[in-house]
């Protein structure tokens, strides 16, 4: 039988290595041009993260502004503002420094730069207009979660609190900077959440309908193995360097699993929590991965999936018994491991009342484009009994 036709498309140029941040971006930067902005956040100014190699670019006779107007779930108007900054100064290139908000926004900053298309018709899959180009792009995370530097992605939060989507393979970067050192000084929560993020990206890659395939697959695993091995280890152990190296390889290769095996109901369930309650975009996940993961045991094929996956996600755990006992272990795990790492695991710890189920669930109806990857059918009742049992 012939195996099944795929298509798998990343970032062409990826860096791991403890200290490049400094040792390397700003040569990278002189190479793609001499005026450059960087997107970041105030979290990451007020910390200095970036101090360095804007110096060093500065002495490379690059021309460096940053723009840290970025906040959590980039909103259209901090992506025009980003754009805007780009413009004036007429850069070359434009960095993403810091977690997915920050790369998110530097991707369409980089494009939009270059368009006339206007952003509310770039929502959806593919819909740049043909021969649409962008600036030079570089990202450099500085949290161990997202991704986002190797997906063609972009979310943005609309007017309406809607989360929409623009997919495109022009918004992969031409590099992307791997600097576990920019993650050490991450707080613990902030850690745990990004990290379960990561593990929630590769699960729903493993598990797609519909464009799972061997590389995604590979991939998945791999990063499975890389943060279930060390996610307890940054959090008891935050200077641990090659636990934090280990745990940015592992998003970054759960993110190129899931940029093309794309993710499903967890998210799609947990966006809303998100846009509505301003709940960060890792936790929101965790908050729904145990609920959701024990919806889809329903599926035989995905309890078999998730049987596989359990040892690499929880590798302290013996597991015992066929696969959908395995499975239902590994669900239960998620949601111990979650727990012990001081995460808040219920939805009414985030603000989030009884009343709003009805809001979260016809919310997360709007996300099409992720409810039909997953392997169990989500419909209006089963995302209300999901919330009702995550709150």
């Amino acid at each position: 039988m012939a195996s099944k036709a795929f298509l798998f498309q990343t970032t062409r140029n990826i860096l791991s290595e403890l200290g490049s941040s400094t040792s390397k971006l700003p040569g990278l930067v002189h190479h793609y041009g001499g005026r450059a902005l960087l997107v970041t956040d105030r979290g990451i100014t007020k910390l200095g993260l970036h101090r360095e190699a804007v110096a060093q670019m500065g002495r490379d006779g690059v021309s460096v502004e940053v723009y840290d107007g970025v906040e959590e779930d980039p909103s259209v108007s901090v992506i025009e503002e980003a754009t805007s900054r780009a413009k004036a100064m007429r850069a070359d290139v434009v960095i993403g420094f810091g977690g997915g908000s920050s790369m998110d926004t530097a991707k369409l900053a980089a494009v939009l730069a270059k368009s006339d298309q206007p952003l509310d018709t770039m929502y959806g899959v593919n819909q740049l207009r043909p021969g649409t180009q962008r600036l030079s792009l570089i990202q450099v995370p500085t949290t161990a979660g997202t991704g986002s530097e190797v997906t063609p992605i972009t979310i943005v939060t609309t007017a309406g609190c809607e989360k929409k989507g623009v997919v495109d393979p022009l918004l992969l970067p031409d590099y992307a900077l791997l600097d576990g050192d920019l993650t050490l000084s991450c707080p613990r929560h902030v850690t745990s959440a990004t990290g379960v993020d990561a593990m929630v990206h590769a699960i729903e890659a493993f598990t797609g309908r519909l464009k799972k395939n061997p590389v995604s697959d590979t991939l998945a695993v791999s990063a499975l193995t890389l943060l279930g091995r060390n996610i307890r280890t940054v959090g008891s152990d935050p200077t641990n360097r090659e636990a934090r190296a280990n745990m940015l390889l592992g998003a970054c290769l759960a993110g190129m699993a899931f940029a093309n095996s794309p993710v499903a109901a967890v998210h799609a369930l947990a966006y809303p929590i998100g846009s509505h309650f301003k709940v960060p975009h890792g936790l929101s996940n965790a908050l729904m991965l145990p609920h959701v993961a024990r919806a889809n045991l329903e599926v035989d094929a995905c309890a078999a999936q998730y049987a596989q996956l359990a040892p690499y996600c929880l590798p302290d755990t013996i597991f015992r018994g066929p696969p959908r006992s395995v499975a239902e272990q590994l669900a239960d795990g998620l949601a111990l491991l979650m727990s012990d790492l001081g995460m808040k695991t219920q939805l009414r710890e985030v603000n989030v009342g009884e009343k709003d189920i009805g809001l979260l669930a016809s919310e997360s109806m709007k996300q099409t484009r992720l409810l039909i990857n997953n392997p169990r059918e989500v419909d209006l009742q089963l995302a209300t009994q999901l919330y009702s049992a995550a709150w």
